[in-house]
């Protein structure tokens, strides 16, 4: 069994009003919490999890309706699952590292409990308001909608791997343990829902007047070969707070953490080291 299979074996559930939610709660220190991407789970960090274990204590928990955690019966947002995590575990403030939908997660978090958040690290995202204006990734997602609603879910998981490529690469470009990786968790999650079911998500709103308010550190991990408007709404971010920076991994895509896990892994130690 490797390391990050032992981490996983220890997945913790919280008895949250509508359902249990799961999380993996494994070392000690200052708390580090880990936002996985959409259709994901927690083991998208299966990479950063030995490592930062072994300084921090880190919180990487299922968002609802995803991997081991419940779906929702009712209306819900991200950010009051997660703080009622966090005070169940009477934890905060934390650092809050999203990936992509964890990011909208992570910023939600911050500007309604802005007492659980001592700092932000956004990775191919920035806040729950998505902007997607590329003809390019709109027609992928247009297609992927299509063949989610259709109950096509071989064919959803072909389109979502060419999107883990992003527009400056084909599949055959990126490493097959990602693709397989990635393949297996979001099979698991697609297998928790039905086409046509209700969206519970309750959206925040429009939360660029509040950006500007968010004063903890904020740090931006980009892939240099994502999609142009998800490295566009996190440098977005990253302008509109007042201690913002980024940092660029080359060669990866969308999924830096696990393209290239020990560089990742470098540059965000180094950050929650100077907090």
């Amino acid at each position: 069994m490797t390391a990050a299979s032992e981490l996983a074996s220890e997945l913790s559930f919280f008895a949250s009003a509508d359902g249990d939610l799961a999380y993996l709660d494994v070392g000690t220190g200052d708390p580090v919490v880990l936002l996985h991407s959409g259709f994901a789970d927690h083991r998208v960090f299966d990479d950063q999890l030995p490592s930062l274990a072994a300084e921090f204590r880190v919180i990487a928990p299922d968002i609802r309706g995803h991997g081991f955690s419940a779906n929702a019966s009712g209306p819900f947002r991200w950010a009051d699952d997660l703080a009622g995590l966090l005070r169940h575990l009477d934890l905060g403030p934390a650092v809050l590292v999203g990936l992509s939908m964890g990011a909208g997660v992570a910023t939600d978090t911050a500007l309604e409990h802005p007492e659980l958040v001592r700092a932000i690290v956004v990775s191919g995202g920035g806040t729950s308001a998505f902007e997607y204006k590329d003809p390019e990734l709109l027609q992928h997602t247009a297609r992927a909608g299509q063949l989610l609603a259709a109950g096509d879910i071989a064919g959803w998981l072909d389109q979502f791997t060419e999107g883990v490529a992003g527009p400056h690469r084909t599949v055959d470009d990126v490493d097959p343990s990602v693709i397989r990786r990635l393949r297996e968790l979001t099979a698991h999650t697609i297998a928790k829902h039905t086409p046509g079911e209700k969206d519970w998500y309750v959206p925040l709103g429009d939360p660029w007047p509040r950006v500007p308010k968010l004063d903890v550190p904020v740090l931006a991990l980009h892939g240099a070969l994502d999609w142009p408007d998800s490295l566009a709404m996190a440098n977005r971010f990253v302008d509109t707070v007042p201690n913002g920076r980024s940092v660029t991994i080359e060669g990866v895509g969308h999924y830096p953490n696990m393209e290239k896990p020990e560089r990742f892994n470098e540059i965000l130690t180094d950050f929650l080291r100077s907090l």
